[in-house]
């Protein structure tokens, strides 16, 4: 998916609570515009990563929550390669990204990220959507990625959108080097798995 797309979509105010997000009324239509970054953006993407895990400190999760941003050369590696994504909403302004790699042959999910005050408004959806579409136009039979198991904008959020939990014993070589490393850095605190939506013809 090379060129820019524009979609109108109804968001609903969303109220947090604890058992999950409760729609409150007020729908308001708005448009979201999804397309590839541009160099001039990598610092403010950075910033918005450290923005959106504060989201980690609403479960107890402040260790994920004041991690770091990517250093620079990540964005621009998936920059330059056209893997990398931005949510532009009302008044230009950067609301999301994502950022996807190659692995086993694979489209894969590196990050998606979403400004905390704009979470519930269909921003992360565009991005997948966008991700798939750039998977399928590649050929991929389908898309991974990896994330934490339980934490309900993770990966319960991402089996709505038809992603499936791949057992470790079945993660191709790559993909269970990716999990051994988040292993290393302390990241199974919480559980987290590795994840597959098929496309296409593999669906």
């Amino acid at each position: 998916m090379d060129g820019e797309r524009t979609l109108a979509w109804v968001g609903r105010e969303i109220e947090r609570s604890s058992e999950g997000d409760v729609e409150r009324g007020g729908d308001r239509v708005t448009e979201l515009t999804i397309r590839q970054a541009r160099a001039d953006e990598v610092d403010d993407l950075r910033r918005l990563d450290v923005d959106a895990g504060r989201r980690f400190l609403a479960v107890d999760m402040a260790y994920v929550a004041g991690d770091e941003a990517a250093p620079p050369p990540w964005y621009r590696e998936r920059l330059a390669m056209g893997r990398l994504w931005v949510a532009q909403g009302p008044g230009s302004r950067i609301l999301g990204y994502a950022g996807t790699s190659v692995v086993d042959g694979e489209g894969h999910l590196d990050q998606i990220s979403v400004l905390d005050g704009w979470s519930g408004h269909g921003i992360g959806v565009g991005l997948v959507d966008a991700v798939l579409a750039w998977a399928e136009d590649r050929g991929d039979p389908a898309v991974t990625l990896t994330t934490f198991r339980d934490v309900r904008f993770n990966g319960p959020w991402y089996r709505k959108l038809g992603f499936e939990e791949v057992a470790e014993a079945d993660l191709a070589p790559e993909l269970a080097a990716i999990r051994a490393e988040e292993r290393t850095r302390g990241l199974d605190r919480h559980p987290r798995i590795a994840m597959r939506r098929p496309l296409g013809r593999s669906r």
